[in-house]
């Protein structure tokens, strides 16, 4: 589309924040007849505390539609208008993950979210997140921990590879993961922490 690249930045945006808005955590669980997520665990709209009600499926789904959600915006942005509003798009979406309108701004923690964007923005990161996700998480059963490790290699590892807008991007996306974590880095510190397949 032939659009001023301001108007382009501003669509990507709210497309990405339409995307990332879809709360696929609540929606299955609801659908499969749970309790209201939000009352389960930590409360968290994400596929951990779907973990936690003991429907791994249900977590399965969850995880991949929060991540799916991210790429989509991503890519569509990118179709439509370029690479500079991908950028754009994939800030949206993990926006509407963590604030969502309909929830009235209280959403998930943006983890799957997270990773998605890095799929579309550039898929050999988000292997790299996932792997080190995935390692910390099978030596410490802590989720929480292997996310906050694996979203802080990313921006230095893309700044390392001289990817300078995608570096700024998940700079900012690491910032507001801490931040979202920072319950969770309490109960790390006080060893209170909920691990990986632990029913609450």
């Amino acid at each position: 589309m032939d659009l001023s690249p301001a108007v382009a930045t501003a669509l990507s945006l709210a497309i990405g924040y339409l995307f990332g808005s879809i709360p696929f955590g609540l929606l299955i669980t609801r659908r499969a007849g749970t309790a209201d997520l939000r009352s389960i665990g930590s409360g968290n709209i994400g596929a951990t505390n779907v973990l936690r009600t003991g429907r791994k499926g249900l977590a399965a789904a969850t995880l991949v539609g929060d991540m799916l959600k991210g790429t989509a915006a991503v890519l569509l942005a990118r179709y439509l208008f370029g690479d500079d509003a991908a950028i754009a798009a994939g800030l949206g979406a993990f926006l509407g993950h963590i604030l969502p309108v309909w929830l009235k701004f209280k959403g998930g923690k943006g983890v799957a979210t997270y990773i998605g964007v890095l799929l579309g923005l550039w898929w050999p990161a988000a292997l790299i997140f996932c792997a080190v996700w995935l390692a910390i998480a099978a030596i410490t059963r802590y989720s929480s921990l292997a996310a906050l490790i694996a979203s802080a290699v990313i921006p230095p590892l893309l700044l390392w590879l001289q990817y300078l807008p995608l570096a700024t991007l998940f700079a900012v996306l690491s910032a507001i993961l801490w931040f979202k974590h920072r319950a969770n880095i309490r109960r790390l510190m006080d060893g209170s922490e909920g691990k990986i397949g632990a029913k609450t």
